[in-house]
């Protein structure tokens, strides 16, 4: 005998997940008061890292003990006539030129929609030049790369991201190329 949905209904099959949904956003409103109280983020709790992408400082990133939710911000110094790793990433970049000049190489994506996404890379990439005060938006998925055009003087630039694509469960990043003075920690 099959049980029908109003059979289970009756005989009491429960299960708390309403209630844990509850206690995790009530735990989830109470950390975010305790965060909220840290209006200015000092310059000190901010890590330098040098990553596979080159090195970077986390002003904002979701490891980090901050009340931001939903964006992730670094800043990006490119050494005279360096450049950045490839990558590329679901969401959307914004890039604000704090000092120097340079230019990006941008990748655009071919896709192929079946029983799965498949991304592929452009064999040819376009370039765009840049100097201090602009403004560069890198469109969803777009491989790109960061060279500073200057052989005497670093570049630097904030990076800002959304992470909506991480809370849908998507892998949102892929490494294509690793900066050139990138040291593999073991």
């Amino acid at each position: 005998m099959t049980l029908t949905e109003k059979d289970r209904y009756q005989q009491g099959y429960t299960a708390d997940l309403y209630e844990q949904a509850l206690l995790e956003a009530a735990q989830e409103q109470e950390q975010t008061k305790l965060l909220r109280r840290r209006q200015v983020i000092k310059a000190s709790d901010m890590p330098w890292e040098n990553s596979r992408h080159g090195r970077i400082k986390h002003l904002v990133n979701s490891k980090l003990p901050y009340p931001v939710k939903t964006v992730d911000l670094y800043m990006m110094v490119l050494p005279p006539g360096g450049r950045s790793g490839k990558h590329r990433h679901m969401a959307e970049e914004l890039l604000y030129i704090l000092e120097g000049q340079g230019y990006e190489l941008h990748w655009d994506p071919d896709v192929e929609i079946n029983k799965k996404y498949v991304w592929k890379i452009k064999k040819e990439s376009q370039k765009f030049e840049w100097e201090q005060g602009d403004f560069v938006y890198i469109p969803p998925m777009v491989a790109h790369q960061h060279f500073n055009a200057s052989k005497d003087d670093p570049a630097r630039f904030l990076a800002a991201t959304h992470r909506g694509f991480k809370f849908l469960g998507f892998p949102e990043l892929e490494q294509l190329e690793d900066d050139p003075d990138y040291k593999v920690k073991f």
